[in-house]
């Protein structure tokens, strides 16, 4: 991993899932689920950044490796 991964809000994270192609899928509470194909990501929804596990975890579901996630930043 040569970049380390910038703090993020939900906010922030959802735009840069839409634009990779994901879709907003359904929301239970505070977690909106997104969809591509075969693919899902849950999203906890709530007004603090994200913490790094949580959007490792993220990113790992989206199928991309964290430099080209970075890229859609």
């Amino acid at each position: 991993m040569s970049k380390e991964l910038p703090s993020l809000t939900p906010k922030h994270l959802i735009r840069v899932l839409e634009k990779i192609g994901f879709e907003f899928f359904r929301q239970k509470g505070s977690h909106r689920v997104f969809v591509k194909g075969d693919r899902q990501v849950i999203v906890p929804y709530h007004s603090k950044d994200l913490k790094k596990g949580t959007l490792y975890q993220i990113i790992k579901g989206t199928g991309l490796s964290i430099e080209e996630f970075i890229r859609f930043l």
